[in-house]
């Protein structure tokens, strides 16, 4: 048998090698020369006869091709394993020889005629990756379900293909055309699908707990003897979940993800790389989704941070107040919900280690600082603006309820005197009546910040300070229906300064905020001197104030803090100890705030109903009612009179009261029917003895108004409203 080696331009031709084959064929062609003598021994080799190999045909003995093959095995081994991966079927001479159909010539010598030359297709590469893939089906998903969920030791091989097959679930989800591109497994129908995911979220991790060893023990998962083998599966895992997290939209899915992340965050704080991934993916959702998702991601980052404590806890904290800053920059009744979500959790991760917050929130208050020092110094409107604005106001809150929390602790203690100071400046900066608003939410938080941390903030000139410093006698321009809410705005328009609704909740907060200062000042030893001069301007207001409404208010309070000094002056009569035993005046004040003051008494009954009219404004109960239908009752005597007299017109009234008396005089039963069957003939014949036209047509018009007796009580729902 011989066969024909084509010349490197034959191979070119068939436009199936590329050129590395085609040279390495060349290559082997010309070592085949060196080794291989010619049949033609009568012809002398020359250069030119090397460059004869390319164009013409030479006859090669099968058995020196083996010879040569095997010499070419040792002196060029890189060059075989080239041939080996690249052309199999030149290496292989002799099997293709054999199987190859031969012919006579002329002469009687076996031809050897080669077959067509095939190349592989990109089709066929897609066929070949294709058939790789095995197909998950729901039998599959169940007898996985039940490995995962044995009592017997869970097998590393079972977690592997669980999580390949989230791995395809998630590449299914996330494709254009919503098939998996490429992995060990590949999922088809919405069936499978879900099957997948939740088998991994309800059952995957306690069966990475039991197969780490992790149910009773509870230690980190790093220090488990069979995490190295599941490390690599475990980041493969995360790192999809992320991916399907990123790209959900919907609330209930999102819900879902993120109490299986839950789970799942003892391992993810074992990976820096993932758990930054996490940590900012979780941020996002802290700080703009639903209430629900953004417990729950509140509460993974908590987790995680907790678990990595020293490494995240600085990144964590930079970027969840820089967040808080971002997103409070517009306040109004449906963002102040978030706002204050918001400022609650992040001082919960502030509270987490208070040695490492000091340095940010030292930072931050002293930036606070700066700005406000730029807005006294350089009189401008832009730098005004910078102070003036929800982020600032939303910081001072952040960092004034970090330190009452925080106030039994001495880390950020030092900070008290510092924020105490920029507040009461941002107040002072441009104390105009526009400004009232953004007055009262800093002297709220002073108030705070003095109930909580037990300090005396001298607050009450800032709240007198409005009734000096505004004219409530002049006479409004606009006519308001309702008070202005102070509690989503920092300035007013000049129209808005002109309404009566103004001057109404100006005066409401103000009772309010010194009725509250006052209230919880009312049980120290010092409440009658602190209290003087505040009471002092009160009483100038009530002599030019001539508007009854506010004077009639503010007179109130006024007896109830004057009562209260006199009570505290009672007791203080007695006292037997010096002035300058803190101690003892301690023990005092906490006895006088057991046994209740009368300031604090009243206070208690006052913010009571307070809280009640801000849940109905909070809840919009008001709106509601005025929407809804109102059903207008009769009373009682009106309904006595209706039913004694027989000159009453039309039907009984269907709606009646809810009193007891009211239920006994209508009851609309199949029992009572015939009663009222009786008495409707005994009033027709009164009117016929009466008067006989009047009655007849008082009879036609009473037949008219009547309704049918297909009862209309029994049609009656709310649902028709």
């Amino acid at each position: 048998m011989k066969r024909k080696l084509k010349s490197k331009t034959d191979v070119n031709n068939t436009g199936i090698e590329d050129n590395e084959v085609g040279k390495s064929k060349k290559k082997f062609t010309m070592k085949l020369k060196e080794d291989i003598p010619s049949e033609d021994s009568d012809n002398n080799a020359s250069d030119n006869n090397a460059s004869d190999i390319s164009d013409s045909e030479e006859d090669i003995n099968p058995e020196s091709h083996k010879k040569s093959l095997e010499n070419l095995k040792k002196t060029d081994p890189d060059f075989y394993n080239f041939l080996e991966e690249n052309d199999e079927n030149l290496l292989n001479f002799e099997d293709d020889s054999d199987d190859a159909a031969s012919e006579k010539d002329e002469n009687g010598d076996s031809v050897h005629i080669p077959g067509p030359l095939e190349g592989d297709s990109d089709e066929s590469d897609y066929e070949d990756d294709s058939r790789a893939h095995s197909k998950i089906t729901l039998k599959m998903v169940s007898q996985w379900q039940e490995e995962l969920q044995s009592e017997n030791k869970i097998k590393l091989s079972t977690l592997n293909a669980v999580i390949k097959a989230f791995n395809a679930a998630m590449l299914r989800a996330t494709s254009d055309d919503g098939q998996s591109s490429g992995g060990e497994y590949k999922v088809e129908g919405s069936s499978v699908f879900n099957a997948v995911i939740q088998m991994c979220v309800l059952y995957l991790p306690p069966a990475i707990k039991k197969y780490l060893g992790m149910e009773s023990s509870g230690k980190d998962p790093q220090k488990c003897k069979h995490f190295v083998k599941i490390k690599g599966s475990l980041i493969a895992y995360l790192k999809d979940l992320l991916k399907l997290l990123t790209g959900v939209s919907s609330d209930n899915i999102l819900t879902v993800l993120l109490k299986h992340l839950h789970q799942m965050s003892v391992y993810v704080a074992c990976f820096n790389r993932t758990s930054k991934q996490a940590l900012k993916r979780l941020i996002t959702l802290w700080s703009n989704g639903e209430e629900t998702v953004r417990v729950l991601a509140f509460l993974c980052i908590l987790r995680i941070t907790r678990n990595q404590q020293s490494a995240l806890l600085d990144i964590v904290l930079k970027a969840m107040y820089l967040t808080y800053v971002k997103n409070c920059k517009f306040v109004s009744p449906t963002t102040w919900p978030g706002i204050n979500f918001m400022r609650r959790s992040l001082v919960e991760m502030f509270s987490l280690d208070l040695n490492s917050s000091y340095q940010h929130v030292f930072l931050y208050i002293r930036q606070l600082a700066i700005h406000l020092r730029n807005a006294i110094v350089v009189q401008k409107i832009e730098n005004r603006q910078a102070v003036y604005n929800w982020q600032y106001v939303n910081s001072l809150h952040l960092w004034a309820d970090l330190i009452s929390a925080t106030s039994n602790k001495p880390q950020l203690q030092p900070l008290l005197y510092p924020l105490v100071m920029v507040i009461t400046n941002t107040i002072k900066l441009v104390p105009t009546h526009q400004y009232y608003p953004l007055r009262f939410h800093c002297v709220e938080i002073l108030i705070n910040l003095s109930k909580e941390t037990n300090t005396f903030i001298p607050i009450l000139p800032y709240i007198v300070e409005v009734l000096t410093s505004y004219d409530f006698n002049k006479k409004h321009k606009k006519v308001s229906m309702k008070p202005l809410d102070f509690s989503c705005i920092l300035r007013l328009a000049k129209s808005q300064l002109t309404e009566n609704g103004f001057k109404d909740s100006v005066i409401d907060r103000i009772y309010g905020l010194l009725l509250e200062y006052t209230a919880n000042e009312s049980h120290t030893i010092a409440f009658p001197d602190t209290t003087l001069l505040a009471v002092v301007q009160i009483k100038q207001f009530l002599k030019s104030c001539s508007v009854a409404n506010y004077t009639k208010r503010l007179k109130q309070l006024l007896e109830k803090i004057e009562e209260n000094a006199r009570f505290i002056e009672k007791e203080r009569a007695k006292i037997s100890f010096k002035l300058s035993e803190d101690k003892m005046i301690a023990a005092w004040e906490a006895n006088m705030k057991a046994k209740g003051t009368p300031l604090l008494k009243f206070y208690e009954s006052w913010s009571k109903v307070n809280k009640i009219q801000k849940r109905k404004k909070a809840s919009k109960n008001e709106q509601l009612a005025t929407e809804l239908p109102m059903i207008k009752r009769p009373k009682i005597q009106e309904i006595e009179e209706k039913v004694t007299k027989p000159e009453s017109n039309g039907p009984p009234v269907l709606f009646p009261s809810d009193s007891e008396d009211e239920k006994d005089h209508f009851k609309f039963d199949e029992d009572d029917e015939p009663e009222e069957k009786e008495e409707k003939p005994k009033v027709k014949k009164l009117k016929k003895k009466a008067n006989k036209k009047n009655a007849n047509k008082k009879n036609n018009t009473d037949a008219d108004n009547i309704p049918d007796k297909d009862d209309v009580v029994q049609d009656f729902s709310v649902a028709d409203w």
